[in-house]
């Protein structure tokens, strides 16, 4: 039998079955005992067509006499490929043994091979049931902290708005009822009128075959059996589609059918589309919009108002006469809406490139608490925290941060563009205008009429308003071919924001470059010189010179990064940064990943010691010291300062301004508690209730920052030590909506206060830690410390940099390092500290968080709660000794009653201070900058000496008529001195020194710039 025919008679036995008996359709025959009842259900499915409408009004006769006169115009090279080999004589036998009650000598059916081909596409056929209770894939809004649109999330072909059916106007309902299925509510799934007209127009006009499919059949095709041109496809969507009748009613379908198709400008669902064409919901379209909207889903593309105006209003015209044949319009409604302006919405072309970290962490967060598998498993609205002119900026500082480290230390490396445009430009150069006026450029589309498509090839001579003059289909015309391909090319990278350039004229120097806003700029190619090729697209930095601008290269760097801002009072996360690019891997290093945390973890170890009874003029040696094992096993722990050796005698405070890693080992030694395994306890009591670690592991290198932290929560601790104490949880997700219902709700949760240490070591701290914007580790701040406290850390070798501060308002944190997952941990090179890799990074952030309104006040005093116990008094700031006037303004704590305790020298008594001789020559001064929080191995012992330093590294160490450390006023030796605090007036406590030779020395040094005895 003929492989067409067989193909033919199994949809035939299909049709049969579902209109004469849909209640009992079978699916699978048995090939040799069902052959009867074959032949019985295919005569009977033929004589409820001649009987369902007027045989006349298509005269199947006449048209099988005409094709067998001329047997090429059904079957021949311009038939469709379905019907390729079709044998004429054997259908018209075959039509009149089943329609004509003839019984032919030889007949050409084969029953068998109809039942095996029908069995076969019925194979595991879905069910109406799944369908009855699909939930559409849709998009979910996501809205910023102003509830300003921040971002949308939706799977792909799932950019759609679901609305229930009853807010879907009557008006709208019935536009798209009377372009696609006129009988929608007389048949029961299936409209044998539509599929014998659809399979004879076939027949008689060869091209893309129409469908004849009602709108359930549609449903069915789209949310279920796909949409192949294939006749077992259209069997089992026969039979869903007669089987979904039944359980579901005609508004529940058209419900189905109206969210579920694809309307043009990438929305799915009439809701989507209002908005994206007409910028308003649907239960507000007027008529012309309806039918305009209505007379899309026969070609999105075909029909687009933006690509072929004269196409859309056409089918619009269509639409409404349809309408007033059915009775819903009146002549007068139609004619107005017929001359109705198209009335669109501009395009809204431009596409996010910020918050995909932001989104993702969202999704995870509506998974966890709204019980939501997806938040693009249907439409909702997300309230989020965010603040979306920040999160850009924060992205944007992150990325030029770490290009920035990269190029300064020469690891950067070209290894190609992000993407060529040649093929793109030769298909655009290819094509011609005369497509655009034919039917045969459309092949998504079907029944489209050749009268339509001489119309749209004519030119515009309608008048148009002054909202819709600009068209956007003759602007592409005007445009360089490359800034075309540009246009509608999606580069790799699409969070990185830096412009991006299409390669013009390559050379072996400078190069010619264009950029998306149609000018053209000279780029520096830098270390991709002649490795450039015509139309690759590159990143780069503009600079505006005279004439043009001009570009410098951007290159994707290898090391990662992550930045954080968190309100201090509510936990609020404003930004978030997670990585360099969310494309490059989506890996959240902010929520995800732990990393060994350096010295931003000292804060603790000294937040303990001023609890316990400590003051930041507390001297202590910042000299070699070894610890005893814990429990009595196990090594002592000698560790050492991130250059080795040690200062002698220096406060408290300036041990935790410049980072010294003995002077934090050494408050283990009696300044916490009066053992040092106790004292541990009491620094990993502080970190639990921080909530920063689930568990402390026991060893001394913990204090200086070995074991690894999640970023969100030493986030946490730092907003904690700003609020005095008051540890906020940091959360980004406001709430979940679900069609104006809300499934999940944060509850506003007061901070919950670190019980370990009280409000006056916390302030204190906070003093300490400005200390180390003003003029420690983090000194790049200088300028804004008056607003900033904060803290860097370097971990072991430089793997990780880190910065850690705050404001009144936010905490900022920011991680710069190499990925471990090969296993490897690759150094950031020698001399990368957080003072010279994060401290710039969280500078940019802090400017850009004040510039999009957070407010810029001065570090606050203490709270009413602290101020009692609190007096300031001057010191001098390099030794810690009380002074009558003038000096540094300390903070110390007193006992409520004015009565203060003097700790100066409960560390260092005074007979050791005094026995101590400085020696500029025994060296162990060294300058050296942000300590290492394990230095060496991983107990913090030195392994060997560092390397000299790298003339050529522009972070290396080299000598600097000032410090950056100090960053104070320089003295009559051209030496960086100790910048005095308002109100200090001598260098030294010991007085005015004479003019001395140039010596050594340590800009740590205990006793003034230069003592003499």
């Amino acid at each position: 039998m003929n492989a067409i025919l067989i193909k033919l008679f199994a949809t035939a036995l299909t049709l049969s079955q579902v209109t004469t008996r849909p209640d009992a359709v079978r699916t699978q025959f048995d090939p040799f005992t069902d052959q009867a009842e074959v032949v019985r259900l295919l005569r009977d499915g033929c004589a409820h067509m001649r009987k369902a409408f007027d045989i006349e009004d298509i005269n199947l006769d006449e048209l099988i006499t005409t094709a067998m006169e001329d047997p090429t115009s059904v079957a021949g090279p311009g038939a469709p490929k379905i019907l390729h080999g079709l044998n004429l004589d054997e259908l018209n036998t075959s039509y009149k043994q089943f329609c004509k009650g003839e019984n032919p000598a030889i007949s050409p059916f084969n029953a068998r091979e109809v039942i095996e081909f029908y069995d076969n596409a019925t194979k595991d056929l879905p069910t109406a049931e799944a369908l009855r209770d699909k939930v559409l894939p849709g998009m979910t809004r996501i809205l910023d902290g102003s509830g300003k649109p921040f971002a949308e999330t939706f799977e792909p072909n799932g950019r759609r708005l679901v609305v229930p059916i009853t807010t879907v106007p009557n008006l709208v309902q019935k536009a798209f009822i009377a372009a696609e299925d006129k009988r929608f509510e007389s048949h029961h799934g299936i409209d044998e009128r539509g599929v014998i007209r659809a399979f004879i127009g076939n027949l008689a006009s060869p091209g893309r075959p129409a469908g004849g499919s009602t709108i359930t059949q549609q449903v069915v095709k789209n949310l279920s059996v796909g949409d192949d041109v294939t006749y077992e496809r259209k069997i089992r969507e026969m039979i869903v589609a007669a089987r979904l009748e039944r359980i579901l009613t005609k508004p529940q379908i058209l419900g189905l059918y109206l969210n579920g198709i694809y309307l043009g400008r990438g929305a799915y669902g009439i809701e989507m589309a209002a908005q994206s064409y007409f910028g308003k919901s649907v239960g507000q379209l007027t008529l012309p919009e309806a039918a305009l909207l209505a007379g899309m889903p026969k070609g999105p593309n075909f029909y687009s108002p933006d690509k072929y105006p004269e196409r859309a209003r056409e089918r619009r015209a269509y639409v409404l006469a349809r309408l007033k044949e059915e009775g819903t319009i009146t002549e007068a409604e139609m004619n107005a809406a017929v001359n109705a302006d198209l009335g669109l919405k501009p395009v809204d072309a431009t596409r996010r490139d910020s918050g995909f970290y932001v989104v993702d962490y969202l999704n995870r967060e509506a998974r966890t608490f709204a019980g939501v598998d997806s938040l693009t498993a249907g439409s909702f609205t997300v309230r989020s925290t965010i603040n979306a002119g920040l999160q850009r900026a924060v992205e944007a500082a992150l990325q030029d941060g770490l290009a920035t480290y990269e190029r300064g230390t020469g690891r950067q490396s070209y290894t190609g563009p992000e993407l060529n445009l040649a093929d793109s430009i030769r298909r655009i150069q290819a094509a011609t205008p005369a497509p655009e006026g034919s039917v045969q450029t459309a092949p998504g589309v079907t029944g489209a009429r050749a009268e339509a498509a001489k119309e749209a090839a004519k030119p515009e001579t309608k008048p148009e308003s002054k909202a819709s003059r600009p068209k956007v289909a003759a602007a592409p015309q005007a445009k360089p071919v490359w800034l075309r391909a540009l246009e509608s090319s999606r580069p790799t990278l699409y969070d990185v924001h830096w412009p991006v350039a299409v390669v013009l004229e390559a050379g072996r120097g400078p190069v010619k470059v264009g950029l998306a806003d149609g000018r053209t700029a000279i780029l520096d190619p830098g270390i991709a010189r002649n490795r450039l090729q015509l139309y690759d697209v590159v990143r780069v930095k503009l600079t505006e010179a005279r004439g043009a601008p001009r570009a410098q290269l951007r290159v994707r760097p290898t090391v990662q990064g992550a930045a954080l801002v968190v309100e201090n009072q509510t936990g609020r996360i404003l930004a978030m940064a997670g990585g360099f690019s969310y494309p490059v891997s989506q890996l959240n290093r902010v929520t995800q990943a732990v990393r060994q945390p350096g010295s931003t973890l000292k804060p603790l170890t000294y937040l303990a010691a001023l609890n316990a009874g400590l003051q930041p003029n507390t001297l202590v040696l910042d000299s070699a010291v070894t610890l005893p094992p814990i429990s009595g096993s196990g090594e002592s722990w000698s560790p050492k300062n991130y250059e080795g050796g040690g200062s002698g005698p220096t406060t408290l405070r300036r041990g935790l301004e410049f980072s010294k890693n003995l002077v934090t080992a050494r408050l283990l030694q009696g300044g916490i508690a009066p053992k040092a395994p106790a004292s541990l306890k009491r620094v990993c009591d502080i970190a639990l209730e921080a909530q920063i670690y689930a568990e402390c592991e026991p060893y001394y290198p913990f204090v200086l920052g070995a074991q690894p932290v999640r970023m969100l929560d030493l986030a946490g601790f730092y907003a904690a030590v700003a609020n005095e104490g008051a540890r906020p949880a940091s959360y980004a997700l406001e709430s979940v909506e679900r069609d104006g219902k809300a499934l999940y709700t944060h509850a506003p949760r007061e901070p919950v206060r670190i019980g370990s240490a009280d409000r006056v070591a916390f302030y204190q701290l906070k003093t300490m830690l400005q200390g180390v914007t003003q003029h420690g580790t983090a000194a790049a701040l200088s300028k804004v410390s008056a607003y900033v406290a904060g803290k860097t850390g370097t971990s072991e070798n430089e793997n990780d940099a880190w910065f850690a501060g705050f404001t009144n308002e936010i905490t900022v944190v920011v991680w710069v390092g190499y990925d471990n997952a090969d296993g490897s941990r690759k150094t950031l090179g020698r001399g990368q500290t957080g003072g010279h890799v994060s401290v710039p990074i969280a500078s940019s952030i802090l400017q850009a968080a004040w510039a999009n309104g957070v407010p810029k006040t001065p570090l606050r005093g203490p709270s009413s709660e602290a101020r009692p116990f609190i007096a300031d008094l001057p010191i001098d700031p390099h030794s810690g000794q009380r002074v009558a006037g003038g000096g540094f303004i300390e903070h110390f704590r007193t006992s409520g009653d004015g009565k203060m305790a003097d700790t100066q020298f409960r560390l260092v008594p005074r007979e050791t201070l005094y026995a101590m001789r400085p020696d500029a020559e025994d060296g162990d001064l060294t300058g050296g900058e942000d300590g290492a929080s394990v230095a060496g191995d991983v107990e913090g012992t030195m392994t060997g000496e560092r390397a000299a330093p790298d003339p050529l590294d522009p972070f290396g160490e080299r000598q600097r008529p000032r410090s950056r450390r100090a960053q104070g006023d320089l003295d009559s030796y051209g030496q960086d001195a100790y910048r005095p605090w308002p109100g200090q007036t001598a260098r030294s406590p010991f007085g005015d020194e004479d003019a001395r030779r140039p010596r050594r020395r340590d800009p740590d040094y205990l006793f003034g710039e230069d003592p003499g005895y």
